[in-house]
């Protein structure tokens, strides 16, 4: 998988929830289906979602911000192969996925 097209759409900036909803339209038309788990009191909450589930193919990457996993990143249908990729789109989102989490007053910019 290549990632420019994501690259782009959060180079471009904007809202947070625009670009998760951006970039997993991007990811869903690739895959199956995509979508934002966030970490919410220790429990994963689905955000943004695209495309059609196929739960038994998912794959799910952590998106992480100072080493805490603050999100998941998961696509239906993805081979093995895109997973590096995934990773890359994981930490391109990360500052995107801090709504609401407490960032320890540590300045952060999506």
């Amino acid at each position: 998988m290549s990632t420019p097209e994501i690259e782009s759409i959060v180079a471009d900036g904007g809202d947070a929830d625009d670009i998760l909803r951006s970039v997993v339209a991007a990811l869903a038309a690739r895959y199956s289906w995509a979508g934002v788990f966030f970490v919410e009191e220790g429990d994963l909450v689905l955000g943004p979602e695209a495309g059609t589930p196929d739960e038994p193919r998912r794959t799910r990457v952590p998106v992480r911000f100072n080493g805490d996993r603050i999100a998941e990143l998961a696509v239906d249908g993805a081979p093995e192969e895109d997973r590096t990729a995934l990773e890359h789109v994981a930490a391109l989102v990360a500052g995107h996925c801090l709504v609401g989490w407490d960032t320890g007053g540590e300045h952060w910019e999506p």
